[in-house]
């Protein structure tokens, strides 16, 4: 049985929760309010994609193509 892929959305999602970071402060960095993180954090609205490249650009963030090499094991 193969492993579920994680979508990008909740990759981000991961990283925001991961950052050393607080919302507060990514808000601050970024101009995006910070009740709409709040909101994609906890599901409930998705991010233009605008606001994704602030979000990466603020976390360090890249997008990378999956390691094809990499074989999963259920």
């Amino acid at each position: 049985m193969s492993k579920r892929r994680i979508v990008f959305s909740d990759q981000l999602r991961q990283a925001i929760r991961q950052s050393e970071k607080t919302c507060y402060r990514i808000s601050q960095e970024t101009g995006i309010y910070e009740s709409v993180l709040s909101r994609f954090v906890n599901e409930r609205v998705g991010l233009s994609m605008p606001t994704v490249d602030l979000l990466c650009k603020c976390l360090g963030l890249r997008l990378a193509p999956e390691d094809k090499s990499k074989k999963w094991k259920g």
